[in-house]
């Protein structure tokens, strides 16, 4: 198999279409059998994708709007960048799942129904990247209905469309199409297996709190007071300040662990609601049991390590050919120009292979021997074998 990572950093959305083009026309010498995109706000996304589908042809094509782009040759807040793919022995199609919003388990089976390794048992293993529209919501439900309509014969990763954390408008391709409510996939039909890893790096730092009340995302209360309090008493105990009417600097530093039993599945706060809810990016499911969590710098380049290498010994005796690395906007947003080191620790491990990826709205992960589902600000890291 072939691959190949172009990016752009032009401002015109059709020239910047016809510059990615191009680039992988160069590079592969040939129409790709499939490309993933992701690109910045900025970008008129049908004319982006249309100049850049009439240029190289891809036979398939999905992607999402991101918040901060990256390839193993630079990194930005404001570029458009692919990765493509050709001939080998892997096989490749593009779906897509609508109305997420209201029947997450509808556009579920939407996707898979049309996995072409559902009826075709002669390829050894099934993978799916997943980007979803993060504002729809239900992405819990989505990752596991995906796991049951395809009959547990998956392993899943991706992440939520972004819009560098405005939480405004966040999109997926489909082809030539810009969909919002939903959620799209690149199946991939390998002989040799795929490799994904998954690590956070945060851990507990205060007392469990049940939740007692919440409606989507909006976290209402927790051991039956005001969900603000909890953090407000944390803030108290651990010498931090929150300001109520600006408290993402807080929360970047201080956000909820969902304890799932001997891990905890992270859930990044955003807001302060007039009464004392917040709303989080994803949901909080009632009567779960969650903790404020602590991180540091240092912890954030260890986890993304620590998921590369997951994701390299998976693919058993074969040698890395590229990469797909997702991490949340969040993550970006706390780390600054430090998130640098991150993207650095990730290179460094894979050595000189072609890597692109995204920050995202959430990340999707379903693997087996990893943590599953919908985190925030959890590295993902997918290898492709050579």
């Amino acid at each position: 198999m072939e691959t190949a990572v172009v990016y752009t950093s032009l401002n015109d959305s059709s020239e910047a279409g016809r510059e990615l083009g191009s680039k992988v026309n160069a590079a592969l010498k040939g129409r790709p059998d499939a490309l993933i995109v992701f690109a910045a706000p900025k970008y008129d996304y049908e004319a982006l994708l249309h100049a850049l589908h009439a240029e190289c042809q891809p036979n398939a094509m999905v992607g999402a709007s991101s918040a901060g782009e990256f390839t193993h040759q630079a990194r930005g807040e404001g570029l458009a960048c692919a990765m493509a793919f050709k001939g080998g022995d892997a096989y490749f199609t593009a779906t897509a799942g609508r109305g997420i919003s209201s029947d997450p388990l509808s556009a579920a089976r939407q996707m898979v129904s049309g996995f072409r390794g559902r009826s075709d048992q002669s390829v050894g293993y099934r993978s799916a990247m997943i980007m979803t529209d993060a504002l729809a919501g239900h992405a819990d439900a989505l990752v596991e209905e995906l796991t049951v309509a395809s009959a547990g014969q998956y392993q899943f990763f991706g992440g939520g469309a972004g819009d560098n954390a405005q939480f405004q408008r966040t999109v997926v391709f489909h082809g030539t199409e810009v969909l919002t409510d939903a959620a799209v996939a690149l199946e991939i039909l390998s002989e040799k297996p795929i490799g994904i890893g998954v690590s956070h790096g945060w851990l507990p730092a205060s007392e469990p709190f049940r939740v007692t009340e919440a409606r989507g995302m909006h976290l209402i209360s927790l051991n039956g007071l005001p969900a603000v309090e909890a953090f407000q008493q944390h803030a108290e105990a651990s010498g931090q300040a929150i300001d109520i009417a600006s408290p993402l600097p807080f929360f970047l530093h201080n956000i909820l662990g969902v304890d799932i039993g001997g891990s905890f599945r992270l859930r990044v706060p955003l807001a302060i609601n007039a009464d004392g809810s917040i709303l989080c990016a994803s949901e909080v499911p009632v009567g779960s049991i969650v903790r404020i969590m602590r991180t540091s710098n240092r912890s954030a380049v260890d986890a993304a390590q620590t998921a590369t290498d997951a994701a390299l010994k998976a693919l058993r005796t074969h040698r890395p050919k590229a990469a797909l690395f997702f991490d949340c906007v969040a993550t970006r947003l706390r780390l600054g120009d430090e998130f640098d080191f991150e993207l650095g620790a990730v290179r460094d491990k894979l050595g000189p292979v072609d890597l692109a990826g995204c920050n995202t709205h959430g990340q999707i992960a379903r693997a087996e021997g990893q943590f599953e589902g919908f985190h925030n600000c959890t590295a993902v890291v997918c290898v492709f074998p050579e």
